[in-house]
């Protein structure tokens, strides 16, 4: 039998990712062949997960700055300043893939890595978020799925110690055979002691800090940036393995570093591991960088050059350190017990330099690797518009109280208990409200002060496959709207981008008409973007997601006793809907569940008319006037009021819009609108009014019966175990 004929290099780098013209790139980069070590540096790094080479130029169109950012994009989390010389430094990313292969450790890995971005920077983490999007209940794989990713998240921030406040879970047949998990953390920091990546010169000893560098992970960037196809299951190699005992240990070693003051740049080592890290530091410094292989502190035996600097290896940190300062560092690593040693040093070369075993196994240019990567400028074409529905366009229900209990117990609003009874809510002790609770956003206290951050994660998919443009506006007033309801003053968001396959049209279609659908919003509402994170490739055998570009924001609160929810109801209390309402129907919760179909154009989102409600709102909660409060979202008037009525454990009764067919009055989805319940309804009608904003009095809370006069009458009994009993029956099942 014949030998198989070596492969070539270029066969090579189209197996790690690399396209046969991006291989013809990196020989004119070089003026040679790479050797391997080298062609595995450049596949990760000018992998999507990495360059951003499909997304870049749109992403521009962002806004970065405003008043309160210290730090926007192009770090490994976004800085915002809260006053008192406190920042919040906080940042959303992906572990799709990860999660998908190996259901368990991809979610963990994913916790641990949001992580180390926002304690890299100088912050104590104080809240994690997660936004889960899972297949069909009824596909195969979905149970475990579900099962695995929920018992890593808890698994994980539970262990190291971090409350995990907030959240969203969606299914829908169109993740089936890919399931996005997205997390979010938020820090603290003082405004004056934020750390940065960039090497700041040359002659500086390089320090690995953390657990050992193992086989795991190997090729995860590249793999994060390939679409799945039948065989995904054999990837679970390239799943990173994490310990959160180890990351505890990290994160208080860390912020010890840096308060000795021996810290001259910090990086840790996520996507791309000891490659991406490394890189750029250099190429954010301008300076060179000079490895020494044999240094790094390995836990398995014979490992090549290419396993070490491409091992995505979880709980490692990578730091440059002031002269002379390494005896501090060792120091503190011996005293938390973390591996550590110097393995090289920052150069004048402007180029990476990897020694192993005595020889030069990687010798090339930093600039080509860092900022050089190829940019796109992919062909896209918009998804056709939908016609909008008029309420008449939608059948009624054949019978109201059937159909709210089937709207309330679907899947995506059914409650998650059994999902979030899993995560650690208060450890830390400064939750004010969290998934339990009742309120729009998690608030977390700034320790020590009356102030509180609230925490939010918005998408609703099926708004952007219908319309990604209106879509995209909707994600962030949604998260502004969310952060409103609570009394909190929106600050900053932080995205997480997962779309299918850029290379084609109609997808890269639905990416740049999200995006810039999300900028307007941001602009509009003075919601700038400080960080993030674009997934794409998010499918299989040619089937992608639905686009889901997921939004995390932040608000403040300046007194945490003056802020809303929508679980302190009280019976006598007047039920007044602030905003317009025209019964929005298409792309509802409403059509999908109850009529079964999923066309129609979103709900249009009027910013202007978002600001002026959100503001009367704020003000509102502010003043001390108003503390229950709850934003219609999905499943529309009908919908909030059951929440409020759950969550309050009190029923209501309401009398439907008038002008409005009473179908799309109760479940239809516009937006900018909020319910609040107030025991004097005088001085919000008055707000509303003088700002030339329609709100009336719609029903009262009290009884045990949630109805609409007229129409149905609802045991809130019958409600509830419908509501709570859908997940616990079907994962126990």
């Amino acid at each position: 039998m014949s030998a198989q004929p070596a492969k070539t290099l270029r066969e090579t780098a189209a197996e790690y990712g690399l396209k046969s013209e991006e291989y013809d790139v990196i020989l004119q980069r070089l003026n040679r062949e790479p050797n391997p070590v080298e062609l595995g540096v450049f596949s990760v790094m000018w992998s999507e997960h990495c360059s951003y080479k499909s997304s870049k130029k749109h992403l521009g169109k962002f806004p970065t700055t405003g008043p309160r950012v210290i730090c926007g994009p192009g770090e490994n989390a976004g800085v915002i300043d809260i006053g008192d010389g406190q920042a919040c430094i906080f940042k959303m990313e992906s572990h799709n893939h990860p999660s998908y292969i190996e259901p368990y450790q991809g979610a963990a890995t994913g916790v641990g890595g949001i992580m180390r971005d926002v304690f890299t920077m100088g912050a104590r983490p104080i809240a994690l978020l997660n936004a889960l999007r899972f297949g069909d209940p009824s596909h195969p794989k979905t149970k475990r799925l579900v099962s695995g990713v929920v018992s890593g998240i808890g698994g994980y921030g539970n262990c190291v110690g971090v409350p995990t406040v907030a959240g969203e879970t969606n299914f829908h047949r169109g993740y089936d055979g890919n399931i996005l998990v997205n997390a979010m953390c938020v820090g603290l920091a003082d405004a004056d002691k934020i750390f940065y990546s960039a090497a700041p010169a040359a002659g500086l000893p390089v320090v690995y800090f953390g657990s050992k560098t193992g086989r795991d992970g190997i090729h995860g960037a590249t793999m994060a940036s390939a679409e799945f196809d039948d065989a995904s299951d054999e990837k679970r190699p390239t799943v990173q393995v994490g310990d959160p005992f180890a990351e505890k240990l990290l994160i208080e070693a860390t912020l010890e570093l840096m308060a000795s003051g021996a810290v001259a740049a910090i990086q840790d080592m996520g996507a791309a591991g000891l490659t991406s890290s490394s890189v750029e530091m250099a190429g954010k410094g301008g300076v060179g960088i000079e490895l020494n292989l044999d240094m790094v502190p390995q836990r398995e035996d014979g490992m090549s050059a290419y396993e070490m600097m491409l091992s995505e290896s979880q709980e490692r940190m990578l730091a440059i350190l002031k002269p002379g300062r390494e005896a501090d560092g060792q120091r503190i690593f011996e005293k938390w017990g973390l591996d550590a040693a110097t393995i090289g040093i920052t150069t004048d070369t402007g180029h990476m330099v990897l020694k192993h075993q005595g020889e030069i196994v990687c010798d090339v240019p930093l600039a080509p690797l860092f900022d050089d990567a190829p940019l796109y400028d992919r062909p896209w074409v918009a998804t056709p518009a939908q016609p909008r529905l008029s309420p008449a366009d939608v059948p009624t229900p054949a019978d109201y109280a059937d159909a709210v209990l089937k709207l309330m117990s679907a899947p995506d609003m059914a409650s998650k208990r059994w999902l979030w009874e899993q995560y650690d809510r208060h450890v830390m002790a400064d939750t004010l409200e969290d998934s339990a609770t009742g309120a729009d956003a998690g608030i977390v206290r700034v320790h020590g002060s009356r102030k509180a951050l609230a925490v939010t994660s918005d998408c609703t998919p099926r708004y952007v496959l219908n319309d990604a443009y209106e879509g995209g506006k909707q994600v962030v007033a949604e998260a502004w709207r969310n952060l409103t309801a609570v009394g909190a003053d929106p600050i900053a968001i932080t995205d997480n981008l997962n779309f299918g396959n850029p290379e084609r049209p109609e997808i890269m279609g639905q990416i740049v008409r999200a995006i810039e659908g999300m900028a307007e919003a941001c602009r509009a509402l003075d919601f700038p973007v400080v960080s993030g994170n674009v997934s794409l490739y998010n499918e299989t055998n040619g089937q992608a997601i639905p686009p889901t570009p997921t939004v995390g924001a932040v608000g403040l609160i300046p007194d945490y006793a003056r802020r809303a929810d929508f679980a302190g109801m009280k019976a006598g209390d007047a039920l007044v809907l602030v905003g317009d309402t025209t019964g929005e129907l298409g792309a509802s919760m409403y059509l999908r569940e109850i009529v079964g179909r999923e066309d129609g154009a979103p709900p249009p989102v009027d910013l202007a008319q978002e600001r002026k409600v959100g503001d009367i709102i704020r003000n509102l909660i502010l003043s001390g006037q108003v503390t229950v409060v709850h934003d219609l979202s999905d499943g529309g008037l009908i919908a909030a009021a059951a929440e409020m009525a759950l969550a309050s454990k009190l029923g209501l009764r309401l009398t439907a819009p008038e002008g409005v067919a009473v179908h799309a009055a109760l479940f239809g989805e516009d937006q900018a609108r909020y319910l609040i319940a107030v025991s004097d309804a005088a001085a919000v009608l008055d707000a509303a009014k003088a700002a030339g904003v329609t709100a009336s009095v719609i029903g009262q809370a009290g009884g045990e019966d949630i109805a609409v006069e007229g129409l149905f009458t609802l045991p809130l009994a019958k409600l509830r175990d419908a509501h709570e009993g859908w997940m616990p029956a079907y994962m126990g099942g």
